[in-house]
């Protein structure tokens, strides 16, 4: 079998990518499109997409149920970690105190972090357990839409 593992990827990637943007998020690929979303009033949600399993079986599916609920962030963008590298830094350096993980989401309130859930909060756990952690977020930070 000669399989083109360059071609695989590129296939998985962009499959990723669908899936999150085809959830309502805004995708990311550059440091000033990073800096001038994270820097927006109101809430944002930064989810750090990957294409390892938990990213596919629980944190996108997690990113986009999460959104049935009367609170909801004002802002919702993806940065896509070992693609769209700069742009990834760029959103890490917003997740003070916290090493890079991604999967992975920040919620943040006027450009300043107000919660993490990190890759060992999703992988191992249920999609819906990662949907009541970012709903009990969108609780405390988040207006009603």
């Amino acid at each position: 079998m000669n399989m083109d593992f360059n071609l695989f990827m590129n296939d998985v990637v962009r499959q990723a990518r669908q899936e999150i943007v085809s959830a309502g998020y805004q995708e990311l690929k550059t440091v000033d499109e990073v800096d001038e979303a994270l820097n927006k009033k109101g809430t944002t949600l930064v989810m750090v997409n990957s294409v390892c399993g938990c990213a596919g079986g629980i944190a996108r599916p997690a990113a986009a149920h999460s959104l049935h609920y009367d609170k909801r962030p004002d802002h919702l963008v993806t940065v896509f970690a070992g693609q769209d590298k700069e742009a990834t830094e760029k959103a890490r350096n917003y997740f003070t105190g916290f090493p890079p993980s991604s999967p992975s989401f920040a919620l943040l309130k006027d450009g300043k972090l107000c919660r993490m859930i990190e890759r060992h909060e999703i992988e191992g756990h249920e999609p819906m357990e990662v949907v009541q952690k970012l709903q009990t977020s969108f609780e405390e930070y988040c207006e009603e839409v």
